[in-house]
């Protein structure tokens, strides 16, 4: 058998000098490896992508307006596929499975600046009359069960408030909403900007699975996992 030597360059070489050939498939077999990899790695991220567009997506909780329901710091989970299929560069739902309802967490595109993502609660649905009197919601011209309503501050000035603590009545158009914040006192909703298309409702919140206060005690263990209603 011919012995093989390694010349200066680091090329194997056999007994007479002439370089050597790897065995057959060893480049093949690491070819093979690599594309294993990078179809294992495309097809992870295409999972990824389908199920952020049109399954679940996270959401994190900025601002007060949601409080005591959700709070800043509150990681949240979307379903997206709710109310049916929407596509994500038109924004149109082109299958519809269920309306939002009075009392749904939306995840909704701002109509202010589409640019932006906001959370809110439905409260007027396709067709109803919405009013607010001191604080006090009315839809179709009766005061509604609200517990979501939380308040900081009492009734005051009413030319002063408006329209956060008297507003309306309004009529919600077709395919709309009418959200508020449960935080009414401190929420930029419908009272200010107007209503919600449906096509732009993203999804509706569901569960916390993470929730964080850096100034506090850090993690809030005992938010997590805690189903939205």
């Amino acid at each position: 058998m011919p012995r093989v030597t390694k010349s200066r360059t680091g090329v194997a070489r056999d007994a007479e000098g002439a370089p050597t050939r790897p065995a057959a498939g060893t480049a093949v077999k690491q070819k093979s490896t690599v594309r294993e990899y990078a179809e294992a790695l495309a097809v992870a991220i295409l999972l990824a992508l389908f199920i952020r567009t049109f399954l679940v997506q996270a959401f994190k909780i900025p601002s007060g307006s949601m409080l005591e329901t959700l709070q800043i710091g509150d990681h949240i989970l979307v379903n997206k596929l709710r109310y049916g299929i929407r596509l994500p560069i038109l924004g149109k739902r082109v299958l519809k499975f269920e309306d939002p309802r009075r009392g749904d967490v939306i995840v909704f595109v701002y109509p202010v600046d589409p640019s932006k993502d906001f959370i809110k609660r439905v409260i007027g649905e396709p067709g109803d009359t919405v009013e607010v009197k001191h604080k006090q919601v009315y839809i179709n011209g009766k005061k509604i069960d609200d517990p979501w309503g939380q308040f900081v501050e009492g009734p005051g000035d009413n030319s002063r408030l408006t329209p956060r603590d008297n507003f309306g009545p309004v009529t919600v158009p077709p395919d709309q909403v009418f959200v508020m914040g449960d935080n009414r006192d401190r929420s930029y909703d419908s009272r200010f900007w107007g209503f919600v298309p449906l096509d732009d409702v993203r999804g509706k919140a569901f569960v916390i699975y993470w929730s964080w206060d850096g100034e506090d005690r850090w993690v809030r263990w005992e938010r997590l996992g805690d189903l939205i209603h």
